[in-house]
């Protein structure tokens, strides 16, 4: 239950604030990575490697955090994720070798990863059960300005201050967090509710999981589907700046356009999901996410004009908004009395995938927009074939 006196207005806002951790990291500096490329004197595809250990980080985090939140409170390891992810990006902005950056992005990650996975279970504790559905949607709205805004203030802090000034707002971003939740965010795990750490129970119950069709069928599409967001988040600033020619703030605009594409799909499955099931809408999404990566391949094998290739990345995108809640909650509908580590498992799961879609697009590289557009392909029309393949055992 929420606590008396508790800054209602304040509390929502840092927790989504620590929960954008993740895309404040990602999308703000996207604009720079052809001049961090430049700076370091490397290849495109080793500065874009940043981005799937970024990614690795995330999902290893998902793994340590909740058993210590579960174990030493919630206040405890999020002041020491984000302290992780202050310093490294300190780390960041003051890297003098392209190895440095890349070692130290997957210490942001995992610093990041904190905000992420305990601020759920945060929710959970402060909150009955019908205010938690009510909280959690306040906190997207608010969530959701960072993929936009994010690139846009990326991309003029580039232009004006150079790439190393993009880590520092993240160091700044960092402490005022650390600050909200000094003073802000209150221990919500009271000491008889901790639960002493049992990696074996943990093992345990993830296999269990990872044996249940009903989970990981779902979990899978979610993942792969999730591939495409990745694949694009890794290679686009290389396709729209190098070979299309476009500037940095059109092509920060061009992001952030695309991350309204999420903002307007969520608002879409809302509206859909007063008059179809889940499944319903979740195996729609899929086949449509499948059918637009097509014609973004289309768009590079026939080189069609950028419009072409921009429409249907712009669509594919989008329809993440449609496939990641629904097949969240169909994997947690079949996750039983392990909604815990289901929830973790769900995103060392999505985050694993991705992390290895955003390697494939780096190491794939060539100057062209193949190792995209085929990446991105590839990932929808295996999510939609997987779901197909195994919806009759998990309905």
């Amino acid at each position: 239950m929420r606590q008396k006196n508790l800054p209602f207005a304040a509390l929502v806002i840092t927790l989504a604030a620590l929960t954008a951790f993740g895309p404040v990291a990602t999308d703000m500096y996207l604009p720079g990575m052809s001049e961090m490329a430049s700076h370091f004197g490397s290849s495109a595809g080793y500065i874009q490697s940043t981005i799937s250990l970024f990614v690795l980080g995330l999902a290893f985090g998902q793994l340590i955090y909740g058993p210590l939140s579960d174990r030493f409170g919630r206040r405890m390891p999020l002041l020491a994720g984000v302290a992780i992810f202050t310093l490294a990006s300190l780390g960041c902005a003051l890297a003098t070798g392209v190895q440095w950056l890349i070692v130290l992005r997957f210490a942001q990650a995992v610093g990041a990863a904190a905000g992420m996975l305990i601020v759920r279970a945060i929710v959970n504790d402060l909150f009955e059960r019908t205010e938690v559905a009510r909280v959690l949607s306040l906190m997207m709205m608010v969530m959701m300005v960072a993929p936009i805004v994010a690139p846009l203030l990326g991309g003029w802090m580039l232009l004006a201050l150079g790439w190393q000034s993009i880590f520092w707002f993240m160091v700044c971003y960092g402490l005022v967090c650390a600050a909200l939740v000094l003073f802000v965010v209150p221990e919500s795990l009271p000491v008889h509710r901790r639960q002493p750490l049992s990696f074996g129970g943990l093992f345990a119950t993830y296999r269990q999981l990872t044996v249940r069709r009903g989970f990981m069928v779902p979990a899978l599409c979610c993942g792969l589907a999730s591939g495409t967001l990745f694949a694009y988040i890794t290679g686009s600033e290389f396709v729209f700046t190098q070979l299309y020619g476009l500037s940095v703030q059109q092509y920060s605009t061009l992001f952030a356009c695309n991350a309204g594409a999420l903002v307007l799909s969520n608002f879409m499955n809302r509206l859909l999901l007063l008059r179809w099931r889940v499944e319903q809408v979740f195996s729609t999404a899929l086949l449509l996410q499948a059918s637009f990566a097509l014609l973004l391949v289309m768009a590079v094998v026939l080189a069609l004009p950028m419009a072409f290739f921009i429409v249907a990345l712009w669509l594919a995108v989008g329809c993440m908004g449609l496939i990641g809640a629904n097949g969240a909650a169909i994997a947690m509908g079949a996750a039983g009395q392990h909604g815990g580590s289901a929830s973790g498992l769900l995103g060392v799961t999505q985050f694993g995938i991705a992390s290895m879609v955003s390697a494939a697009v780096a190491a794939t590289q060539n100057g062209t927009a193949y190792p995209l557009a085929l990446t991105i392909g590839t990932c929808a029309i295996s999510a939609r074939t997987l779901w197909w393949l195994g919806r009759p055992s998990v309905r």
